[in-house]
């Protein structure tokens, strides 16, 4: 069933399927496969947590190290600071989900082609992350490698290619039966059903175009909120929560589309550990530097669950900071004025604190355009933790907001 039949809490999330299908499993059976991927996520934190010393230590001696931009006037300005330490949770990530491949896998045979999927496109762009941070790849090859990386799930996707159409929209395709002009424009590029009086559209190719654009957006949109302790892991941890709270209301309300969030909850519960031990070693003063393998690991990551677990619209509510930092940093993003290479913001030596950053174009100067940086115009300077603390805030309360629409506001404009 795709997303636009899950936004607002409808017949899927009210009424239990009919007693035999094969898809609607025992909950205390669900409960017990919830429990176990649990405990691989906790092996993960674990295994990740005791590796990322050891490994830190053979990155700075094979020169996969850097300086810390924000540090400049302190004692550690000139510290080699380990850089792409996201291969450590995102190896044993990998394996924690190979591990859940045999149990899910027989209780949910049908979907062991959508997990193979995403495990490959995870794999790929993993690797390609840790090339990125080697190799300093130019932007252009950094848009190409998520669309790439996310080929083996699309072309394993097997879910619905439709649409609902908002309530306030549906008079636009169809009146009184008949199709009207619009409906009957857009009948040359999608399906309007009117046998559904024009409330879905199947969009065809065009969904699978928008779920590739969804793992480039993902990906990305986590690579270029950063910049600071913290940041990267901690937004991608606040989005995992988020996703795994709605997967287990899902499962608790036993929604027709159970199978996909158990899907979702099984990949959820290692990422979150491996995460939060990345998390750890990443806050202020950070030892390690994720990198950029990091956030094409954990947005591809949540592209997965976003697109196999049939919830893509509600997965992009969580990503209400990003989108606003895409947003406001296209103008940089797409050249219209300048972009430097790195936009963080200035650390103050004399007053300990960051400041937002500038650069110039002509004679003009002005402030980078990110969020960071918006943040610190708006909330004036203040120490690095604390920036970190706010943005981090900032994502959980969007969060909040994103499933509080989901459940309570959708409804006004779906079925």
């Amino acid at each position: 069933m795709a997303d636009g039949r899950q936004l607002g809490p409808s017949a899927n999330t009210v009424h239990q399927a009919a007693p035999g299908n094969d898809h609607v499993h025992d909950h205390n059976l669900v409960g017990m496969q919830l429990l176990l991927f649990a405990a691989l996520g906790a092996v993960g934190h674990a295994v990740t947590n005791r590796l990322i010393p050891n490994i830190r230590g053979y990155m700075v001696r094979r020169g996969v190290s850097g300086k810390d931009l924000g540090k400049k006037g302190t004692a550690l300005e000139g510290a080699d600071v380990p850089e792409a330490l996201g291969i450590v949770p995102g190896t044993v990530f990998l394996v924690c989900l190979i591990f859940c491949l045999v149990g899910f896998a027989t209780s949910y045979p049908k979907k062991l082609l959508d997990l193979n999927s995403a495990l490959l496109s995870i794999c790929l762009m993993l690797f390609l992350g840790f090339t990125d941070d080697v190799l300093e790849w130019p932007w252009r090859y950094k848009l190409m490698m998520p669309s790439v990386a996310s080929l083996p799930l699309l072309c394993c996707y097997e879910g619905s290619k439709s649409v609902v159409v908002p309530i306030p929209f549906r008079s636009l395709l169809m009146t009184d039966g008949e199709l009207t002009t619009l409906g009957r424009l857009l009948c040359h590029l999608v399906v309007v059903d009117t046998n559904a009086e024009g409330s879905i559209v199947n969009l065809g190719v065009f969904y699978l175009a928008y779920m590739g654009l969804l793992a480039v957006f993902c990906t990305n949109a986590i690579n270029i909120f950063a910049g600071i302790n913290g940041l990267e892991v901690g937004q991608s941890y606040i989005i995992g929560c988020s996703v795994l709270l709605h997967n287990l209301i899902e499962i608790r309300c036993r929604s027709l589309s159970s199978e996909n969030h158990v899907f979702s909850a099984m990949i959820m519960l290692p990422f979150l550990g491996v995460s939060l031990a990345l998390l750890r070693h990443n806050w202020y003063p950070a030892q390690v530097f994720v990198g950029d393998t990091y956030c094409y690991f954990a947005g591809m990551t949540l592209a997965v669950v976003g697109i196999s677990g049939h919830f893509s619209k509600t997965l992009l509510l969580f990503f209400i900071p990003q989108l606003i930092n895409f947003v406001y940093s296209m103008p940089q993003l797409f050249k219209l004025v300048h972009c430097p290479k790195h936009r963080l913001p200035r650390f103050n030596a004399q007053t300990g604190k960051m400041e937002p950053s500038r650069t110039k174009q002509g004679t003009r100067q002005f402030v980078n355009m990110t969020l960071i940086n918006l943040t610190l115009q708006v909330c004036g300077p203040m120490d690095e933790e604390r920036l970190c603390t706010v943005l981090l805030v900032f994502q959980t309360l969007c969060c909040s907001f994103g499933l509080y629409f989901r459940y309570n506001v959708a409804q006004l404009f779906f079925d």
